[in-house]
């Protein structure tokens, strides 16, 4: 399929041809859904932890003697029967992570991609360069009319306008290994460079 490509002052330079293995399958929500829960998965910390009976700091002397009490035979208060007692089979540092394959770590990064096509969310640019000033490339991001998007260019992103996209609330530049579907699918517009739609293509096929 072809699509227009344009510079960021909206003039149209061309065209480019998208394969439709990559951009033009029917987006799957279950694809799509184990991706982000693989990714949200690595990502969390694992740093939760609870103090078991015997890291709680009460005494452990027995609390009574173990008959003619008519009560429960207890030994100290770390019991997690007590208030304020250890807890049994809390959380404990561990990595959230599960496995997915590459084939469909790849699959899932083409369905994210044919979606923002199909919704008509997907823009190619010539090249994402800049002087490195915000302001004019604020204005231009403005009248383009991108309010949440993102950027994903070549092997390597222009050092000038990463500088002037870094102030821009809700423009994020990525290079192309770092494209994702949680990204992707968390903006309201994909903004590929020609360079990215080269690099993306040679990554998925």
């Amino acid at each position: 399929m072809k699509l227009d490509v344009i510079n960021l002052d909206a003039g149209k330079t061309g065209s480019v041809d998208l394969d439709d293995e990559i951009f033009g399958l029917e987006p799957r929500a279950d694809v799509l859904h184990r991706m982000v829960r693989w990714q949200r998965a690595r990502a969390q910390q694992g740093t939760h932890k609870v103090k078991t009976r015997s890291e709680t700091s009460y005494s452990t002397k027995k609390i009574y003697r173990q008959k003619g009490t008519g009560g429960a035979r207890h030994g100290d208060r770390n019991a997690p029967i007590f208030r304020k007692g250890g807890i049994y089979k809390g959380p404990t540092p561990r990595s959230h992570a599960h496995e997915l394959t590459k084939k469909f770590r790849k699959l899932g990064l083409k369905h994210a991609l044919s979606a923002k096509m199909r919704e008509g969310a997907l823009v190619i640019i010539e090249s994402a360069e800049s002087e490195g000033r915000t302001s004019s490339l604020a204005k231009q991001v403005k009248n383009l009319g991108w309010k949440r998007a993102l950027i994903i260019d070549g092997a390597s992103v222009n050092e000038g306008f990463a500088r002037a996209a870094a102030n821009i609330e809700g423009l994020d530049v990525l290079p192309s290994m770092g494209a994702n579907v949680y990204d992707i699918l968390k903006r309201d517009t994909l903004v590929l460079t020609k360079a990215g739609v080269e690099a993306l293509e040679a990554r998925l096929k």
